[in-house]
C-alpha cells in the first residue's frame, strides 16, 4: 500500500492480539483481510469496497479464547488508522449519510467526522446470537471501539430486518457509504476546515 496521501497505518500489539491495519482513503476499494473470523473477514472487505477505501487487515488473536479481543483490537486500530489518515480534515465535507437496503433489512447510517465520540446504535431485538464464528452482540461493540479511535459522532439505525447477517451486512455497507462522504474532498472548500470553531 502507498505511504502517500491519506494513509493511516496501525500496528498494535498486547498479550491477546497482534493487529496490523492500512488504509488509504483514496483508493479503489482493494482489501486484504484476514482476523481469522470469517463473516468479519466479510464485513472489513464491504466496508473497504464500499468506502473505495485499500484497506489492509492482519489480525492474529487468541482464538483458542474465543473472537472477543480479536474483534475488539481490530476494531480499535482500525478506527485510530482512520483518524490518522484524515489527517487535518481541511477541505472534507465532513458529514455523511447513506441508507441501505439488503432484502428484507434496512440499515441508516450518519456520520460527523467531529473530532468528538459518540456512537446511536439500534437494531432488531432477538436476533440469531451468532453468524458463523461471529457473535451478533459485537456490532454494536465494534461500532463503539471505532468510533473511540477515530474520534467521530455515528448514528446507527436499523428500523427493520428479520436474517442476521443481512442485518449486520447493510450496516457495514452503509457505514462504507458514509464515511466515504464525509471523508471525501470537497471541491468548492479546498483549504477550508469545515468548522466554525476552527478546530476539528
Amino acid at each position: 500500500m502507498p505511504r502517500e496521501g491519506r494513509v493511516g497505518r496501525i500496528e498494535r500489539t498486547t498479550k491477546e492480539t497482534s493487529v496490523l491495519v492500512e488504509i488509504d482513503l483514496d483508493g479503489t476499494g482493494r482489501t486484504d483481510i484476514a482476523t481469522g473470523v470469517g463473516f468479519y473477514d466479510h464485513m472489513l472487505d464491504q466496508l473497504g469496497r464500499h468506502g473505495l477505501f485499500d484497506l489492509t487487515v492482519k489480525t492474529d488473536g487468541d482464538l483458542h479464547i474465543d473472537s472477543h479481543h480479536t474483534i475488539e483490537d481490530t476494531a480499535l486500530a482500525l478506527g485510530a488508522a482512520f483518524k490518522q489518515a484524515l489527517g487535518d480534515k481541511v477541505g472534507i465535507y465532513r458529514f455523511g449519510n447513506c441508507t441501505v437496503p439488503l432484502d428484507e433489512s434496512l440499515a441508516q447510517v450518519t456520520v460527523d467526522l467531529s473530532g468528538r465520540p459518540y456512537l446511536v446504535h439500534t437494531e432488531p431485538e432477538n436476533m440469531a446470537p451468532m453468524i458463523g464464528e461471529y457473535d451478533t452482540t459485537m456490532t454494536r461493540h465494534i461500532l463503539e471501539s471505532f468510533v473511540a479511535q477515530a474520534q467521530i459522532a455515528l448514528h446507527v439505525h436499523v428500523p427493520y430486518g428479520r436474517n442476521a447477517h443481512h442485518i449486520v451486512e447493510c450496516q457495514f455497507k452503509a457505514l462504507a457509504r458514509a464515511l466515504r462522504y464525509a471523508s471525501e474532498r470537497d471541491p468548492r472548500a479546498a483549504g477550508i476546515l469545515p468548522s466554525t470553531k476552527g478546530a476539528l
